[in-house]
């Protein structure tokens, strides 16, 4: 009996370890992999401005959770789906890496979160756009912050086509972040009565778009809309604006287009044109304050690219506190439950496609005379609710999506 009875203690105790163990931080260390573009195309809308962003948010949080310390490293992808899967995948097997965020580029993230879901390790995308991210190539370690092509196609274009702007031609990124605006904004064009009368694909990333303005322009088209991100938008943009496209009488519809986007054109160039952000600086006074601090490390305002990598840090940091784990499923479940209102988002929520909902804003940008300082560049339209901006889950490809 005795022998028993110690058999049985002994058996209690290591399914106590066994538990406490799956529950405790790994290492004692949360460790944080931001990867972006920190050279290229993308680099003034995320990257290394995007790291500080992240470094912001361990800063505030304390630099520590639960007495585990936190980690950041960081790597530039180079816009290359090889070279992030190359350093995702020494970051999860070798460098003890729980949480990877930035994830920029469609092509780039869509070859990281296969790795995070074999390495059972958890993604946070707050800068690629492709909406399959969260449909189709949805999985249970990653979640899609910030925006996607869905709720880009939803403001912009909606706006423009009831305007009585019937008429587009797509000018588009030629990869996988590219391809799926296009298909939304297609789709929304057509929904509203109007049509697309033709589109053509770039190379990405491109510096003379003067070959595809040129086209555009034939098409005869009212609007042409501009699929792509980064300098691609500013480098079309300006060439349109150096061919007088919109002397002419044709609109052009940024679909993709950040702030610093429009502080690189300028008003004088950018007045006008009508796009959709998840976020901006100067909405109210909390969105100010942060990012007061941000300009005060880097020089700029942030876009939503920055706040958002803020905001999902800090989601997770918390998530870690509240669990006790860094453990991917149970630090995801916890985010899920967990309604988002900060600086970035007023009751956010993330749904268990790994889609993170919230308000979309349409906005205008302003004429020189409207601005107080170079960065009063935004005049928020409309705000679009969360629930009409995403996909509806009843529309869903995902995997984890009981319908």
């Amino acid at each position: 009996m005795t022998m028993m009875k110690k058999l049985l203690a002994s058996a209690v105790a290591s399914a106590l370890m066994a538990s406490g163990a799956q529950a405790a931080i790994s290492d004692n260390t949360v460790k944080i992999g931001y990867l972006a573009d920190m050279s290229g195309t993308y680099r003034d809308l995320a990257g290394p401005n995007g790291l500080k962003a992240m470094e912001m948010a361990v800063a505030d949080f304390g630099g520590k959770v639960n007495g585990a310390k936190i980690e950041i490293v960081s790597a530039d992808d180079r816009n290359s789906a090889d070279v992030a899967s190359s350093t995702v995948r020494r970051w999860l097997e070798n460098d003890g890496v729980d949480m990877v965020g930035g994830l920029v580029a469609s092509s780039v993230t869509l070859a990281a979160v296969g790795l995070l879901e074999q390495n059972d390790k958890l993604g946070l995308v707050s800068g690629a756009a492709a909406a399959s991210i969260s449909n189709e190539s949805c999985s249970p370690n990653h979640i899609h912050y910030v925006y996607d092509t869905y709720a880009f196609s939803v403001g912009t274009p909606t706006a423009m086509v009831k305007e009585g702007n019937k008429r587009w031609f797509i000018l588009t990124a030629d990869y996988a972040f590219g391809h799926a605006l296009e298909a939304d904004v297609t789709r929304v064009v057509e929904a509203n009565g109007g049509e697309v009368v033709g589109s053509i694909r770039h190379p990405f990333p491109t510096s003379d778009f003067s070959s595809f303005i040129l086209q555009a322009q034939a098409s005869g088209a009212d609007v042409i809309a501009m699929a792509n991100a980064g300098s691609d938008t500013t480098n079309a943009i300006t060439t349109a604006a150096e061919f007088g496209v919109t002397q002419a009488g044709q609109a052009i519809a940024g679909l993709v287009v950040f702030l610093s986007d429009i502080h690189a054109l300028g008003a004088e160039v950018a007045q006008g044109l009508q796009l959709t952000t998840g976020w901006y600086w100067d909405m109210n006074d909390e969105t100010r304050e942060w990012s007061d601090r941000f300009m005060e490390k880097t020089g700029t305002k942030p876009t939503m690219i920055h706040a958002g990598v803020y905001s999902s840090t800090m989601q997770y940091l918390k998530a870690i506190e509240a669990t006790g784990s860094d453990d991917a499923q149970t630090v995801r479940q916890h985010m899920i439950k967990t309604p988002i209102n900060d600086m970035f988002a007023s009751n956010g929520y993330i749904r268990e496609d790994g889609r993170m909902v919230h308000d979309m804003y349409l906005t205008r940008v302003k004429t020189p005379a409207e601005s107080t300082n170079e960065w009063d560049l935004y005049e928020i339209v409309r705000t679009i609710p969360g629930e009409e901006a995403f996909r509806p889950l009843s529309e869903s490809k995902c995997r984890l999506v009981k319908n």
